[in-house]
């Protein structure tokens, strides 16, 4: 059976961020959303994604992107999920926040270009070259125009659950990220024995490699479909 794909966006972002892999997906026959949340509790958002997964059939192939691993890493325990892809995600354990995850590696370059403002951290202008360098001038302008901040301590809290303790995963890394750190995209993958695969992007392959980001996703597909017959 075909798994439907369910998108999961980070911080900075919402599900528009996918709007380069999706309409090829769809037009490969899959069943494809991008769940939208608020950024305002790692719970809440978990509950939202949940809530998305009604509006397609099973079984579900759940696709993460930076902090969207969190919210797979929790929501992906639901029985309606067979199988999971991080995209230059966070991936914490049960003991860990997504923020501790993140101590256990040098900072990256964006730390240094964020502001508290109001609860929520903003990406200020400068941050789109470590979020989203390798995108076109017109895009990185997009990119900080629409930017979603995250309420401040939404990196704070655990997840309830572990799905890639049970279920097959695989792992875009990405060499060149000033967001969320290489290392810890390989420790993760490895921690998880994920079906690794290495891209020199930025922290948004899926906007910048949007071809191998499709063509991991597509592999993921096939496999789940291939092993549901």
């Amino acid at each position: 059976m075909k798994p439907s794909i369910v998108f999961c966006h980070g911080i900075w972002a919402d599900g528009s961020c996918f709007n380069k892999v999706i309409p090829a997906l769809q037009a490969d026959g899959y069943e494809v959303i991008a769940a939208q949340y608020g950024l305002d509790s790692l719970a809440g958002d978990v509950s939202m994604t949940k809530r998305s997964f009604s509006r397609v059939s099973g079984p579900i192939l759940l696709v993460g992107h930076s902090y969207g691993g969190s919210v797979i890493t929790a929501a992906g325990v639901d029985e309606r999920v067979a199988g999971l892809v991080y995209i230059a995600a966070l991936a914490p354990d049960a003991d860990e926040t997504s923020q501790g995850q993140q101590d256990k590696f040098p900072h990256t370059d964006i730390f240094g270009e964020v502001e508290v403002d109001n609860g929520r951290v903003w990406l200020k202008p400068s941050g789109v070259e470590c979020f989203a360098g390798d995108l076109t001038p017109e895009e990185k302008k997009l990119a900080w125009a629409t930017h979603f901040a995250p309420e401040a301590t939404l990196f704070t809290k655990k997840v309830d659950g572990t799905a890639w303790k049970s279920k097959p995963s695989g792992y875009i890394v990405a060499n060149n990220d000033r967001t969320v750190h290489p290392e810890l995209q390989r420790a993760a993958a490895k921690r998880m024995d994920a079906s690794t695969h290495e891209v020199d992007s930025s922290h948004v392959p899926m906007l910048s490699k949007p071809g191998f980001v499709l063509d991991v996703i597509r592999k993921a597909a096939m496999t789940l479909e291939h092993s549901s017959k």
